[in-house]
């Protein structure tokens, strides 16, 4: 329940569930006109994704703050089976930046890394992981990672180490410069070892030293509450993404909210500069 306007939020939920109700027949009639505009493709290879506004989503209805993140983490499992229903074979997730992990109250902090931890167990035992073939990997500066979450996080790199058919990235306590920077530091490193010359420094030799280095680059980036801004997301990887950005709250993001991110993502013309 909520904590504050109990009554005012209790009172807007209902309506809002109720409004949401009565428009079902008009949403699945234009959900279904959507697939009939994107179904032929093309779909991007690579999507990230920047789930924003779960705080404001529970506000703005009188909850708590920390139930926007529960149910965003819910809504986040939903559209997983959205993309790999589609067949788009990677997929990054924005689960935790930087400054969540170093500037967020403690509690607020303990909140995440709780999610964190349901969400690592939950994957080890979802049935899409495996009959899908779905590799795993969390990245980010696990430095600031409590211990037992990046045990979980290797348990299920290793178990879905030999799969090969979609690639989820879990981007936990992650931040584009600090990734560079690490990349930077490794390519140093292997030149003074003499494993590598400046001379055999490229774009494409750089983008193997990053987090991503086993994906493409993503083509499509989604970020969803209406901020227009990647915050510190694959910067170096997002140089010729293309952006959506949605004005949903991330708990209220809907099919038809990704099928047309999808939409805008086939009317673009893709040149990368050219």
């Amino acid at each position: 329940m909520p904590r504050e306007g109990s009554i005012r939020g209790t009172l807007t939920a209902i309506f809002y569930r109720l409004g949401m109700k009565a428009l079902q027949p008009l949403y699945e009639v234009y959900e279904k006109w959507l697939w009939m505009q994107i179904r032929g493709g093309p779909f991007p290879r690579h999507i990230g994704i920047i789930p924003d506004g779960n705080r404001r989503w529970a506000r703005r209805l009188g909850f708590d703050p920390s139930l926007g993140h529960i149910y965003g983490y819910e809504r986040m499992k939903e559209v997983l089976k959205w993309i790999w229903d589609l067949g788009i074979r990677y997929v990054t997730i924005y689960a935790m930046s930087t400054e969540n992990c170093k500037y967020r109250s403690n509690g607020e902090r303990e909140h995440l890394f709780n999610l964190a931890r349901k969400g690592l167990r939950e994957l080890r035992e979802l049935r899409d992981i495996h009959e899908r073939k779905v590799r795993v990997k969390v990245f980010g500066t696990l430095d600031l990672v409590p211990s037992d979450i990046v045990e979980l996080a290797k348990e299920l790199e290793k178990e879905t180490e030999k799969y090969d058919s979609y690639q989820l990235n879990i981007a936990l306590c992650y931040g584009g410069r600090q990734e560079i920077l690490d990349a930077v530091k490794a390519v140093v490193r292997d030149v003074i070892d003499g494993k590598i010359t400046v001379d055999d420094i490229s774009e494409e030799a750089f983008s193997k030293y990053l987090y991503t280095s086993e994906a493409p680059d993503p083509d499509l980036i989604i970020r969803t509450s209406g901020e227009e801004r990647i915050s510190n997301f694959l910067l170096w990887q997002s140089a010729y993404s293309e952006l959506y950005f949605c004005d949903v709250y991330w708990p209220e993001f809907r099919k038809i909210d990704f099928w047309r991110a999808i939409r805008s993502y086939q009317m673009r013309e893709r040149r990368f500069g050219r």
